[in-house]
């Protein structure tokens, strides 16, 4: 759809403007070079250069007119429209290495020149490079042969199969390349950019493995060429014996190929640009051959090749070693053996021994090339496969075997080299069809690669698709198929089995396919190095790093090292048909995840994805993923294997070890996408009992520099949790966000720190409130999503809550403990928090103690049993006490409790403490007068600031007489206090109250009743039970690793918040590693399975 622009000039009258804009389009010209100076460090721009945020650009542009006084502030990091459409306008993409080349240009100083615009069209840069990189080794050395063992049909099916594989993932492939700048960088840049940085390094080496198994390929179909076609007597290794030739042939391919590929290498470290100079001049060998070709099909019509076949009964002959396809001959009017005879004979006598089979069957010649008139295409309409050392054999023609066969593995017989069967030949095959991405890989080089990479890529596959049929059908109908199936062309003197078809000559096809493989070789190791280096360079692997640097020009020096190596274990091989499945891997895979990201981008619908190439659907990737995969099965099941578990490894490392890297890709909105469908699945109903699991939000406190204060709350929630479950660490700075934004920013990066270093997996939410009590409420009532939230807090015990002279500090507390209540959250008091095991500590033998006082769903039972998951809790055993009272029948209650633990498959010692119903102690009493004379303390010193000012003048003025009562008044009664508290008197009625409790023992206790009788029995009954529960507790437990104790319940008056804080305090005294338990108001345990 189009859209119109209408641009409206606006008048500003400041003559500053004039000049600005004058600047404006100074600084508008040198747009690339500081794009390149913002450059981020993985080789590509910045996501925010050059349009937004581009302050370098603008610090001396500062807007003075008048006409858009409103949008001041905003243009310092956002330029105005007519900047930003400037700036769009001269963007360009920058060549291929030209970055790297720069760099190596800055102490050049002014002889620095610019980079050029790239001018590559469609023909030229993407049509001819996919041409040349698609049509090779295998069409010229193996496509015969082919068509020879799987016959017409198969082939054709192996070739469709391959060429739809290859056009489904150049459909996606185009979709991706047009949804934006593709940089240079090619396929690896799209898969990585559309996949992730973990996919993208996985199927990044993949294609640099394929890549460099490639080059292997094509140096090993060079030194074929060169040693079986063009100068066989430069071979090393020469058999004595004929079951030798294998081996023989596979050691000279190894030592020509080891040195073919220093040369090659070596012609890529000194100059790049005569690689590059010489493509044409084998783009040109390609052409010319295959229309050779053509010429010598259409010519079989007329005048057929004399290639004739000599074939013994029905069995096809090598005839490098004899001259004339005879038995014998009539010389001179007399009857001679040829060389034929002495080859299945022991002698060259007409009386000699001689091979039976060789004596049952005649010698003919059979015409190689038939042509197209001959109908020889019925007769190769059919596969042939068979096993390893299968003669090669023309059914149609009469034999007689013989009884005995063993023999024939040492006579001039052509055999199958290795066992064929269809799903080989399609390994094989598969790399005639790869190099689809070579349009795709010049992205920087194109002048429009939006337009030129999905119409010259689809229309290069078009092409070589029709030349790969028509070759197949071509060759079947045209070619004897007894010498379609001679791999080497023994049966034909050791011609090239293509170049016997080829016109004018067999040698156009011979040089031809040489120099082919040749630059198809040195294309590979020119590419391999710049795509481990591009990898290297993005920084998602840390060992590739240093495969990274290069020379000073930016040639990767270390990275073409590597892959020479890589490439010498492909020739080390030798053999052709063993690596070509290899690269077959390592492609499939690559195409496959392009067409993933492909179908994963359309899918999800990001906004993003707004490719300009509209001929794709999802469907269509989707086919060419499952065609990808099927074909890796197909080719070889275990190299698919193999290929699929190192890209898995690869993938693991990067997620484990690998930069962090968002580059927006379709794994994360895949990502996204899936956490919402399962969040809204998961909010349709609260979750069973039996899929109960503590999801915990973890209230942190940081100090002033705003450091973890108990990271062993971390170290807790890691053991208790075993990285399963929801983890939300959560933190309240006081103030408000506009003030506290760096240290609530700093405050998270410590916190995240921190739970990696515990290994804590969760998530981070720090909030700045007003006030502490209103952050921490806020926490518990948002934090989550959806189905996704906390059902328990874990905080630690406010241990100095006694020292502390704000009493904010134990009410905000006593508020959180009422609000999980309120909620229905469980919650989890450490005590002694600082104390508690590290991840590395190893526990040993000990018991965790469970004192089950009240019922509280469970929860108290359920914690030991997750604990005792993790290896720092794993040799401790369980006890659970529980209490039982005067009226109870506890040996009835041990009994029922094993039984209750035996169906809830926990085990663990079990003991029941009675709790007789004794008199208060004095020591209660003791203690509650002292907590109660405290409170009245406190209540007093929570006066407001005013307040005690004016008691303090009040004071002041007093006589002496007067004040000297008030404080006879308060020797004689702590109970009831009524005078003004300042700081200094606090301290010291707080010591002389210490003193008084350490001597408790000594006092009368007469004198004391009076006071005891004023106390409040609902505290002295609560302080009662603290007591007696800490006895037994202490008396018990004292040595275990750690105690869960159920955790009582605030009061609902307010006015005995610190009351409250004071029998937790008894409860919990003299006890070390403490967690105090409450449970949500739901069972979190069930004996059902």
């Amino acid at each position: 759809m189009p859209t119109n622009f209408t641009v409206v000039p606006v008048k500003d009258n400041s003559k500053k403007g004039k000049n600005r804009i004058e600047e404006d389009d100074e600084d508008d010209n040198n747009v690339l070079k500081e794009e390149d100076e913002g450059a981020t460090g993985d080789g590509v721009p910045k996501e925010n250069s050059p349009f937004i945020n581009n302050t370098d650009i603008d610090k001396g542009n500062s807007y003075d007119g008048t006409n858009m006084a409103l949008f001041e502030e905003e243009m310092e990091s956002n330029p105005m429209v007519s900047s930003l459409l400037n700036k769009l306008a001269n963007y360009t993409n920058l060549t291929q290495g030209a970055q790297e080349h720069e760099e190596a240009d800055d102490d050049e100083g002014p002889k620095k020149k610019a980079v050029k615009s790239p001018q590559m069209g469609t023909f030229m840069g993407v049509y001819l490079p996919c041409l040349q990189n698609i049509l090779g080794v295998i069409l010229f050395l193996r496509l015969t042969w082919i068509v020879g063992t799987a016959g017409i049909l198969e082939s054709l099916a192996s070739v469709v199969l391959c060429c739809s594989c290859t056009m489904l993932t150049a459909i996606s492939m185009s979709a991706i390349a047009t949804n934006g700048v593709v940089p240079a960088g090619g396929s690896y840049y799209m898969i990585s950019r559309s996949l992730g940085p973990e996919f993208g390094g996985a199927v990044g080496l993949c294609f640099y493995l394929g890549t460099t198994f490639a080059g292997s390929m094509y140096i090993l179909g060079t030194i074929e060429i060169l040693l079986t076609y063009i100068v066989p007597q430069a071979a090393i290794f020469v058999a004595e014996k004929k079951e030798d030739e294998v081996n023989a042939l596979l050691n000279n391919m190894r030592v020509y190929g080891t040195c073919c590929l220093a040369l090659m290498s070596l012609v890529v470290f000194v100059g790049v640009k005569y690689v590059n100079k010489l493509a044409l001049v084998f783009l040109a060998c390609v052409i010319l051959s295959i229309l050779s070709i053509y010429a010598g099909v259409i010519k079989t019509i007329f005048e057929p090749p004399d290639f004739p076949v000599c074939m013994l009964g029905n069995r096809t002959l090598q005839n490098t070693n004899f001259d004339s396809c005879l038995k014998t001959d009539f010389v001179n009017n007399m009857t001679v053996t040829t060389k034929l005879w002495g080859l299945f004979c022991d002698g060259r006598d007409l009386n000699a021994t001689c091979n039976e089979y060789f004596v049952n069957n005649n010698v003919t010649l059979v015409q190689g090339i038939p042509g197209l008139k001959s109908g020889v295409i019925s007769e190769n309409m059919w596969s042939t496969y068979g096993p390893l050392g299968m003669l090669v054999e023309n059914k149609e023609l009469s034999s007689l075997e013989a009884t005995d066969n063993s023999q024939d593995v040492y006579l001039p017989y052509v055999f199958n080299d290795i066992s064929t069967f269809f799903t080989l030949l399609v390994g094989i095959y598969f790399p005639s069809v790869t190099g689809i991405m070579a349009g795709s890989n010049r992205s920087g080089d194109l002048r429009d690669a939006q337009k030129s990479i999905p119409i010259g890529t689809i229309l290069a596959i078009a092409t070589t698709s029709f030349i790969y049929v028509t070759c197949v059908v071509l060759f079947g109908a045209s070619i004897e198929g007894v010498l379609l199936r001679d791999k080497f062309g023994d049966s034909v003197k050791r011609n090239l089995v293509i170049g016997t078809l080829s016109w004018p000559s067999p040698w156009v096809i011979v040089i031809g396919s040489f120099f082919s493989c040749c630059g198809a070789g040195l294309q590979s190791l020119t590419g391999a190095p710049r795509l481990l280096q591009a990898i290297a360079r993005d920084g998602i692997v840390p060992f590739l790093q240093v495969f990274g640097h290069g020379k000073a020009n930016g040639e990767p020096t270390w990275a073409l090292v590597l892959t020479a190596g890589i490439c010498e274990i492909g020739i080390l091989i030798a053999s052709l048909d063993a690596v070509a499945p290899i690269l077959s891997m390592f492609f499939l895979m690559c195409y496959l995840f392009v067409n993933l990201a492909c179908a994963l981008q359309t899918l999800l619908r990001t906004p993003n994805w707004r490719p300009r190439f509209q001929y794709y659907h999802w469907a269509l990737s989707f086919l060419g993923m499952s065609l990808c995969l099927a074909l890796m099965f197909i080719c070889s099941w275990y190299y698919a294997i193999v290929a699929m578990a190192i890209a898995s490894c690869i993938y693991k490392y990067i997620e484990y070890r690998g930069a962090e890297k968002e580059w927006g890709d379709g794994i994360r909105g895949l990502s996204l996408n899936a956490a919402r469908y399962a969040l809204i699945r998961l909010e349709e109903a609260p979750p069973h009992t039996k899929n109960w699991r503590p999801q915990v939000l973890v209230l942190l406190n940081v100090d002033s520099d705003q450091g973890v204060k108990h990271p062993r709350l971390l170290s807790l929630t890691t053991q208790l949790k075993a990285g399963k479950g929801l983890t939300i660490v959560g933190n309240v700075l006081e103030g408000t966000y506009l003030t506290k934004d760096t240290e609530s920013k700093k405050a998270e990066l410590n916190i995240k720190s921190a739970m990696s270093a515990e290994r804590t997996k969760g998530f981070c939410h720090v909030v700045v409130s007003s006030n502490l009590r209103d952050g921490v409420s806020h926490l518990i009532q948002s934090a989550g999503l959806g189905g996704m939230k906390h059902n328990t807090i874990l905080m630690a015990w406010p241990g100095t809550w006694r020292q502390s002279n704000d009493p904010q500090s134990w009410k905000n507390f006593i508020e959180t403990v009422r609000e999980s209540t309120a909620t229905q959250h469980a919650l989890l008091v450490a005590k002694n928090v600082d104390s508690f095991p590290t991840n590395q500590d190893r526990l040993g033998e000990g018991t965790i103690d469970v004192w089950w006082v009240v019922h509280d769903g469970g929860l108290l039972m359920l914690l030991p049993f997750l604990l005792r998951q993790h290896k720092v809790w794993r040799k401790c055993k369980m006890r659970i006490f529980t209490v039982a009272q005067m009226d109870d029948n506890s040996i009835q209650m041990k009994k029922d409790l094993q039984m209750f633990l035996y169906h809830l498959r926990l085990d663990a010692e079990v003991e029941v403490v009675e709790m007789h119903d004794n008199d208060i102690s004095a020591f209660t009493y003791e203690k509650t007068l002292v907590m109660e004379q405290r409170s009245q303390m406190l209540k007093q010193m929570q006066l407001s600031r005013t307040e005690r000012e004016r008691e303090a003048q009040l004071i002041h003025d007093r006589n002496t007489a007067s004040h000297a009562t008030i404080n006879d008044k308060a020797e004689g009664g702590l109970d009831r206090v009524h005078m003004t508290w300042t700081k200094e008197k606090l301290f010291t009625e707080r010591n002389r109250n210490r003193e008084c409790n350490s001597n408790v023992v000594v006092r009368d206790l007469f004198n004391m009743k009076p006071e005891w009788e004023s106390l409040n029995q609902s505290n002295v009954r609560r302080m009662h039970t603290a007591v007696k529960l800490n006895e037994m507790v202490v008396n018990k437990s004292q040595g275990a690793h750690l105690v869960l104790l159920n955790m009582p319940g605030p009061p609902s008056n307010r006015g005995g918040d610190e009351n409250y804080m004071e029998f937790l305090e008894v409860l919990l005294e003299g006890l070390n590693r403490v967690l105090l338990v409450r449970g949500g108001g739901r069972e979190v345990i069930t004996i059902y399975s």
